[in-house]
């Protein structure tokens, strides 16, 4: 039966354990000088090698070898070790063996003395998942155990662990392993295991393990079981989910240049291929912190682990952009990652990501305004769209400056009066109306218009407005083509013409009307979310007097 690579190459000497000099020199000069505590604490990020050193302890402390040599891995206790034969020394995994009654009975055995070598050395793997009865009951053994007996304690959460505990050991903290030592370990792997990869390849792995060695070890057993003879980025990609390095450039392209079409059709390209949208945005963000570093040193060594090309391209994106546009955008996308995984339109998160990047804050109608493609510019307004001049009916005058919104608002000449019995009849049929939005609209839209603050009805006309902490995704559904489509099905129930106007603010106003106080009641009455709650689901509106 074969054995998992990482298995297979666990570090077996001090010598082998990659990137934690730190730890093995200090542990060589304790076994050399005789100073060997009684108790160690190793810390750090899992796949690190805390185990592995901690198994390699045990061997010098018991090896029969000369002193300059252990653990030499040929004498019968260093072998006895590396096959996990070794009675006098116990692991215990403290996630399943967390009770005080464990603890209890690791304190009865360990004043007996070791069958085999000098010493009994108990390693507790995930030590911070004991309960506080088993650390108080493991703290007495710390604090006076027996001269052959020693421990060392493992763990991924060290500030879970007791002061009390922790002040007994020694603690060393283990280090997430740099990329290129990464590298090199793995293609020594590869090499010894007659296999042949791409050097890109493998720094793509060893960045997705993100400094853990385990992971890249198993993530590089999976690749080589793919059947090829050799190694490619592009076989990784595809296990990875990771999007092509061209794609992260370009979207890093479409933010410097300020084209959010392009952006746009990137992240939906993305979609229609199935990419992880997660993934590609830590690429992003990964691609920007080292357009930043570029920035704020000039040193492209700092890129060490990056191939030359992606570096040459680095350094003319980051005299593209302005250092401010890098840090605001490293801080969306960075936001946007979680918000990915929960999303009720997975890409969204992203696209709001770009269009705020690209504005340098949050989205503004003036802002988007200059964003929209020059062809949407050859559009009549939104006034001329309205399924009532279908008939052939002379457009209205085209607004010069300002929103769609606002083109709508000045193109009528006389101001409107409200359809109370439309907008009553609308409430009452709002989830009729949901649904046929989602059938002729798609869900984005019906969602959207569920997100709206008020609602007013005009004679031809039906305004929606947005708080302002939803101006982004108002801008999302505010393009012609969707304030048609969303017409249409509001004509069809209220059996008129009518044109759909989105607006900001909390209180929905008609076209030319003049301002005046919103009257609360109708305000509370025009919201549409209150009105399916109470028509729908039964609820009460109570008030404040």
């Amino acid at each position: 039966m074969s054995i998992a690579l990482y298995r297979k190459w666990r570090s077996q000497t001090f010598d082998e354990v990659i990137g934690q000099e730190h730890v093995t020199r200090t542990l060589r000069n304790a076994l050399r000088e005789g100073r060997i505590a009684h108790a160690y604490l190793f810390s750090g990020p899992r796949g690190t090698g805390k185990t592995s050193t901690a198994r390699i302890l045990a061997k010098a402390l018991n090896c029969t070898a000369p002193e300059e040599e252990r653990p030499c891995g040929r004498c019968p206790t260093c072998v006895a070790i590396t096959e996990g034969r070794m009675i006098d020394l116990i692991e215990i995994d403290a996630a399943s063996n967390n009770g005080v009654d464990d603890i209890r009975e690791l304190r009865e055995r360990v004043s007996f003395r070791p069958s085999a070598g000098r010493f009994k050395v108990y390693i507790i793997d995930e030590v911070h998942m004991l309960s506080t009865s088993a650390f108080n009951a493991l703290l007495k053994t710390l604090e006076e155990p027996p001269p052959h007996a020693r421990f060392v304690l493992a763990t991924t959460e060290p500030h879970k662990i007791p002061a009390t505990v922790h002040s007994r050991c020694q603690r060393f903290d283990f280090r997430r392993i740099p990329t290129p030592e990464i590298v090199g370990h793995l293609e020594h792997i590869v090499r010894e295991e007659g296999f042949e990869a791409e050097p890109d390849a493998l720094t793509a792995i060893a960045r997705s393990a993100q400094g853990c060695m385990r992971d890249a070890v198993s993530l590089l057993d999976q690749m080589l079981s793919f059947g090829n003879e050799k190694l490619t980025l592009h076989q990784v990609q595809q296990v990875l989910g990771v999007v092509n390095t061209q794609a992260v450039a370009d979207m890093v392209g479409a933010v410097a240049g300020k084209d959010v079409g392009r952006g746009l059709s990137l992240i939906h390209q993305l979609v229609l291929d199935g990419a992880s949208l997660n993934e590609f945005c830590q690429q992003v963000v990964e691609y920007l912190r080292a357009v930043l570093l570029l920035q704020m040193t000039g040193d492209a060594g700092l890129l060490d682990d990056m191939p030359r090309e992606m570096v040459k391209q680095l350094e003319r994106q980051a005299r593209q952009l302005e250092p401010a546009v890098t840090v605001f955008a490293i801080k969306r996308f960075n936001e946007a990652i979680p918000e990915l995984k929960s999303g009720y339109q997975p890409q969204l998160p992203l696209e709001l990501a770009l269009i705020e990047s690209i504005q340098g804050g949050p989205v503004l109608p003036a802002a988007v305004a200059g964003m929209v493609p020059a062809f949407q510019a050859a559009q009549p307004p939104v006034s001329a769209v309205s399924p009532g001049q279908a008939g052939g009916q002379e457009p209205a005058p085209e607004a010069t400056t300002g929103t769609p919104a606002d083109a709508a608002m000045t193109a009528r000449p006389s101001p409107q009066r409200r359809d109370n019995a439309g907008a009553e009849l609308l409430r009452r049929r709002w989830a009729d109306l949901q649904r046929a939005l989602k059938q002729q609209c798609g869900n984005k839209v019906s969602g959207v218009l569920n997100s709206t603050k008020d609602m007013v009805v005009g004679e031809d006309t039906v305004v929606f407005a947005f708080s302002s902490q939803y101006q982004a995704v108002r801008e999302m559904v505010d393009t012609p083509e969707t304030r048609d489509q969303v017409g249409k099905v509001f004509s069809q129930f209220l059996n008129r013409p009518v044109t759909v106007i989105f607006q900001t603010g909390e209180h929905a106003q008609l076209p030319n009307a003049s301002p005046s106080a919103p009257d609360t009641k109708a305000a509370d009455s025009a919201d549409p979310l209150l009105d399916y709650a109470v028509n729908d689901l039964g609820a009460q509106v109570v008030r404040d007097e």
